[in-house]
């Protein structure tokens, strides 16, 4: 396993963090713990939840993901040897009225509502990373690439959100602090206010990142890299399309895209056109696409943490041992070759 740092807060993270977001809706609590299990047992340390989930987020399952983590922690008693990542959700307006009776707002009161609940279901008096899990304001991520200008009130400021997050800091509540689906401009203001305003600077941007998406290295990758703050990689297959089980119409059972099947975001021609072609290469180099996918991802020099999930212990164990597979010059100029022809076809 490999390892990093969380910015600059001397937290040391496997490069390799453990998604939950299936726990309490494609697997029970049971299979959670054996893959919390398995992941600690390969080295992993780093544990990625957020207090919407299980996916899709609905009432009778609301926290249940939290509460499955935090159960298997007490029965670890070893809290110290593993790094905690939750997430605050951003505006939902009707999308999810079962949290918090609607009031998702990024204002004070909402987030210190929100931590104090992912602590109770985590059972633990702290969390090491607290992110913002999508910006108060209007503007361009879950998959939208342009920027379409609004002159609607944007909302909660950016000071409110940063001064709230700081509070949960200094209350011991949480150790570092990040932002997720956010855009270059969102991650400068973030550090300018902290900077400017002597508050804790964000130290990680979780957004999507794959061989179907790599619009991350347009604009923030150089912000991060420079201002030291890492990318949480979250979807590095494409919701599984990089496993190429979705290839030729396959629509296997139980797989997330064949039950929720209104996340098309990675399904489109253009997406499983250069899965095709990621997967030729894969073949040829005697790897599995899903490893290679993964490796790719790991080989980032902006990375923080490539987050994997699944839903059998087969998938995760491919998954963790894509951190011993280090990809050769020729496979990267293949997957370069592909990405010129055919860039981002799922953002």
């Amino acid at each position: 396993m490999q390892y990093t740092n969380l910015g600059t807060t001397g937290i040391t993270v496997s490069k390799i963090c453990l998604g939950s977001m299936t726990w309490g809706e494609q697997n029970s609590e049971t299979e959670g713990h054996e893959q919390l299990d398995m992941a600690f047992d390969h080295g992993v340390n780093f544990i990625d939840t957020a207090e919407m989930y299980p996916v899709p987020s609905r009432e009778p399952t609301y926290g249940v993901t939290e509460t499955i983590i935090g159960n298997w922690l007490s029965k670890q008693k070893s809290r110290d040897k593993i790094v905690i990542a939750t997430k605050v959700v951003g505006p939902a307006g009707d999308w999810m009225p079962h949290i918090r009776h609607g009031q998702t707002r990024l204002n004070e009161a909402n987030i210190l509502q929100a931590v104090d609940g992912s602590l109770k279901r985590l059972k633990t008096d702290y969390v090491d990373l607290y992110q913002v899990h999508w910006p108060e304001r209007k503007t361009n991520y879950f998959g939208r690439l342009g920027y379409e200008y609004t002159d609607e009130d944007d909302g909660i400021a950016l000071e409110e959100t940063l001064s709230a997050l700081s509070k949960c800091v200094h209350a011991g509540k949480v150790r570092a602090i990040g932002v997720s689906n956010e855009t270059p401009w969102g991650v400068m203001r973030y550090l300018h206010l902290a900077d400017t305003l002597g508050l804790p600077r964000i130290v990680t941007v979780q957004n999507p990142y794959s061989l179907l998406n790599r619009t991350y290295e347009i604009g923030l990758a150089e912000v991060t890299r420079r201002e030291h703050v890492g990318l949480l990689a979250y979807s590095p297959l494409g919701f599984g399309v990089l496993t190429g089980k979705y290839l030729h119409g396959m629509r296997p059972q139980q797989a997330r895209l064949t039950l929720f099947k209104q996340f098309t975001r990675y399904l489109g021609d253009r997406s499983l056109a250069a899965t095709e072609q990621y997967l030729e290469i894969a073949e040829h180099h005697e790897l599995s696409l899903a490893q290679m996918a993964l490796a790719y991802v790991n080989s980032r020099p902006f990375l923080a943490g490539n987050i994997v999930g699944a839903t059998s212990l087969e998938q995760l164990r491919e998954n963790l041992d894509s951190s011993d597979i280090r990809l050769n010059d020729e496979v990267l100029r293949e997957i370069e070759l592909v990405h010129k022809d055919n860039p981002n076809p799922a953002p």
